[in-house]
């Protein structure tokens, strides 16, 4: 397969890389790698070892101890739950009007395919990398996996090409997600006094934390919210149920741990589970490196989290922007898709950017 964007797209596109399907985003890396291999043989290959959280780093052959320039992708979408209210194959990557169409378009083939393009149309003396990660919408899981090996690079800048319509967005807000259950007693309906519904206690646990929680508002990023996305309880209806569990979504704007600290501090609570914890990400507007990228930066920032929340934990201070091609609107969303005139423009500001790239 040929480095031709709209092709290279649509291949991606055809291919459901789900988050927590393996196997499936294994392939893909090979795929990529393959491609690029292909028109840049140079290209040196480091691939992850656990087989759950692949992830594959591809890099110049530069001096190894000049800051690098670091491209930051993951393979992954999100699922189809209701594939018939798209008008479209969710995996059929029509091309139409000037737009891929398909799941995964925006979020974020399309930053793939340009960072990609970039990447194999650098000097091989230039410092660069693509990292290219597995599971980024459940926790940036792959991008966990490989933090040990990105840190051994003397990274000097990240971008991370999610869709921000090719504006420069400086940082997101953190996620703090957490399984708090509830425990009660088990009784027969019709006697309910005879036991203890876990329930109720998680709705009122819930009630409170409407009210209570210890939010903090931070100048740029704002302030944290909280949402209680998955809510289960109990077996059958004639049962008084002995237990509950909600899985809470909360953006942070700082450590999570107050947050955390109030869950379980709350009587109801029987257990706290962390199941993500990601901090908030945020460069300085006034960055010399982002003062010279060849795109508007916003004044706001990121309204989703990406693997800058973990790979800025590595880098050692570097300036890390979310910059990329694809429509914010339409991601996750029935019927994405990213138009491809973003996507050449992205490629193209890439590759501009690498090639002043001095390290």
């Amino acid at each position: 397969m040929t480095l031709d964007a709209a092709g290279l797209l649509r291949e991606l596109v055809r291919r459901p890389t789900v988050s927590g399907d393996a196997a499936a985003q294994r392939d893909l890396l090979g795929l990529l790698t393959d491609v690029l291999r292909e028109r840049a043989p140079h290209l040196q290959v480091t691939e992850g070892r656990d087989r759950d959280q692949p992830w594959t780093l591809l890099r110049t052959p530069a001096d190894p101890g000049r800051p690098v320039l670091l491209l930051a992708c993951h393979v992954d979408t999100v699922p189809v739950p209701d594939p018939g209210a798209w008008t479209r194959d969710p995996f059929g990557a029509d091309l139409d009007g000037g737009r891929v169409w398909g799941r995964g378009a925006s979020d974020m083939e399309a930053g793939v395919v340009a960072a990609a393009l970039a990447l194999a149309a650098a000097d091989p003396q230039t410092p660069a990398a693509l990292l290219l990660t597995s599971d980024e919408e459940t926790g940036s899981r792959g991008a966990a996996a490989a933090a040990a090996t990105v840190a051994e690079l003397p990274v000097g800048a990240v971008v991370v090409p999610e869709a921000t319509g090719n504006q420069v967005v400086l940082g997101h807000k953190g996620a703090l997600w957490l399984a708090v259950r509830t425990a009660g007693r088990a009784a027969h309906g019709s006697t309910p006094e005879r036991g203890h519904n876990a329930v109720l206690d998680l709705a009122t646990l819930l009630g409170r934390a409407a009210a209570g929680l210890p939010f903090r508002t931070d100048p740029f990023l704002g302030t944290e919210t909280w949402n209680p996305g998955v809510v289960s309880g109990g077996t059958v209806p004639n049962v008084v149920p002995d237990r509950a569990e909600v899985v809470v979504d909360m953006r942070t704007v700082a450590d999570g741990g107050d947050l955390l600290r109030w869950w379980r501090e709350q009587p109801e609570a029987a257990d706290v589970e962390v199941r993500v914890d990601l901090p908030p990400v945020g460069t300085p507007a006034d960055d010399p490196w982002v003062a010279s990228l060849p795109a508007p930066v916003l004044p706001t920032p990121a309204t989703y989290f990406t693997d800058a929340s973990v790979l800025g934990q590595v880098v050692g201070g570097a300036p890390v922007v979310v910059w990329g091609p694809g429509t914010p609107a339409v991601m996750h969303a029935a019927d994405e898709y990213v138009e491809l005139a973003e996507l050449e423009q992205a490629a193209q500001a890439y590759t501009a950017v690498l090639a002043r790239w001095g390290g």
